[in-house]
């Protein structure tokens, strides 16, 4: 099947849906609702609607034009102290949480899974202009937490620290991205 940048896909064998945003020869780029960057064989994916139909078709202009006199009528919305500390994003990095089956996988390709997936949402958080994350980790044998902040030392535009205790206990790590960091 041929597929374009901006065409609506589901995944055949998997109830996640989302938007392409990137295609090399046979491997497509996804970015579900999320906002994760999922990249799946084009065999595994259907297509469900054109993005690009959808913005040009007159169907539901009505529900369109009231959305946006609304969002012009913008009304402030007061957060709690307490609300406005939490982090935007979080990616739990337990194995069962990024695959369907590590029972061939090796602890090295375990770790190198986890490992990637951090940077990838943490380059992801970087694009999107997203200042917190929360990168779940577990506690184990602190591995995959010496890992991570090895990686995170690389990035001169953030801090990490230990998140908060009560919601995740000892086995998460919450990254700070300085957002306006000029060059030298």
């Amino acid at each position: 099947m041929n597929f374009q940048i901006g065409d609506k896909v589901s995944v055949l064998d998997d109830d996640i849906s989302g938007i392409i945003v990137e295609i090399k020869s046979d491997i497509v780029g996804v970015e579900t609702s999320d906002g994760f960057v999922l990249e799946f064989k084009s065999n595994e994916l259907i297509k469900t609607k054109s993005f690009s139909s959808e913005i040009f078709s007159n169907e539901g202009l009505d529900d369109v034009i009231r959305q946006k006199e609304l969002h012009s009528k913008k009304q402030s919305v007061r957060k709690k102290p307490k609300d406005r500390n939490l982090p935007a994003m979080e990616v739990d990095l337990h194995i069962h949480k990024l695959t369907d089956s590590n029972r061939r996988m090796t602890n090295y390709d375990i770790l190198t899974l986890q490992l990637d997936t951090a940077k990838r949402q943490l380059e992801f958080a970087m694009r999107k202009r997203i200042q917190k994350i929360v990168f779940i980790h577990g506690v184990g044998e602190g591995v995959l937490k010496m890992e991570l902040e090895t990686l995170f030392r690389r990035y001169e535009n953030i801090k990490y620290y230990q998140a908060d205790l009560q919601k995740y206990g000892n086995g998460a790590t919450e990254v700070y991205i300085f957002q306006n960091v000029s060059p030298n």
